[in-house]
């Protein structure tokens, strides 16, 4: 049947069209933006876990931050131990040569053992970045228990659950363990400084009991010295013999300190690399997720123009069907 009123052809062909249009801007939408979900609507599972990810994405992106600041101040605090125990081995060796040696040749030696622990504070003291020092430190406040130093935590981790639930590991650094002065004056020799900390002349043991030698006078049971004080100016052989054995202790904890620092470093570096390849595949997740594939998109962009002209010809050929009733009234 032939109507006027009616066009069931054009019809047909303007919907094929309209649907070829839409599919067009579709496909148009994804080649501008690079996404093929790139609003809810476009899928709204896929577009939840993607933006769930680029925050994780963002937050690993702060972690890695901080593990590089952290691996800076752990640096830092090795570079002055390890210059604080170079020095410590030279008043060592100032130590053996007093031994035997006559007064006045002490004397002069200690002057150069002065020095030296001039020295080793400067190092400590200096050994600050970003406003952290850990080897010359001061617990008087601040901290949960005075005169000891709280652990630094370094962020090193974010973490979620596969409930969701999001949280954050730590590298912890155990201050307490490698500071070399400690300027709360209630301290004790548990919970000074390795260096100006107070140890037992017959072991080099840390005592919580101070009890100064007499100069040049035979070694006593519970005499004791610090490392950032001994003199060795007119003090017995026998003394100074006490005073190496001190050395020797505060050596032994700086070598414990540096070998837990290097430990430390290592820890960062090895995170760091895992940080940066986790953030990469989550990076390819969220491709996988929304990214438009260019090549399938292209081609598809050629097919919907074919289409879409031929339904621009469709819908012209319908609508000239009209016409033809015309010529049944010439």
């Amino acid at each position: 049947m032939s109507s006027i009123m009616t066009n069931a052809s054009a019809m047909t062909a303007l919907q094929t069209l309209n649907a070829t249009n839409k599919n067009l801007a579709t496909t148009q939408s994804r080649i501008s933006t690079g996404f093929r979900v790139a609003e809810a609507s476009d899928n709204a599972a896929y577009w939840s876990i993607a933006t769930t990810m680029r925050s994780d994405h963002k937050a690993l992106s702060t972690v890695q931050d901080s593990l590089g600041l952290g691996a800076s101040k752990v640096d830092t605090a090795y570079t002055g131990m390890q210059k604080a125990i170079d020095t410590v081995n030279e008043i060592k060796v100032k130590l053996v040569a007093a031994n035997g040696a006559s007064a006045a040749d002490k004397e002069k030696i200690d002057v150069e053992v002065k020095a030296l622990q001039g020295q080793l504070k400067s190092y400590a003291d200096a050994a600050t970045f970003s406003g952290a020092n850990w080897l010359s430190v001061d617990t008087t406040s601040g901290h949960t228990t005075a005169g000891t130093f709280n652990d630094v935590k370094i962020v090193s981790a974010f973490n979620r659950s596969a409930a969701g639930t999001a949280s954050l590991s730590t590298i912890d650094i155990k201050v307490q363990d490698i500071k070399l002065y400690d300027a709360f004056a209630g301290a004790t020799g548990a919970n000074d400084g390795i260096l100006d900390a107070t140890r037992l002349g017959t072991t080099g043991a840390r005592s919580a009991t101070a009890q100064v030698p007499t100069a040049g006078a035979a070694p006593a049971a519970g005499d004791t010295y610090s490392v950032s004080s001994l003199s060795v100016k007119d003090h017995s052989d026998a003394q100074i013999t006490q005073q190496l054995a001190v050395v020797e202790g505060a050596l032994k904890e700086m070598t414990t300190a540096a070998t837990n620092l290097g430990a430390a470093k290592s820890r960062i570096d090895l995170q760091k690399t895992f940080t940066s390849s986790l953030m990469d595949s989550i990076e390819r997740g969220i491709g996988q997720l929304v990214d438009a594939d260019m090549n399938k998109e292209s081609t598809r962009l050629q097919a919907l123009q074919v289409q879409q002209q031929l339904g621009i010809q469709a819908l012209s050929i319908a609508n000239g069907n009209s016409q033809s009733i015309l010529s049944l009234f010439r």
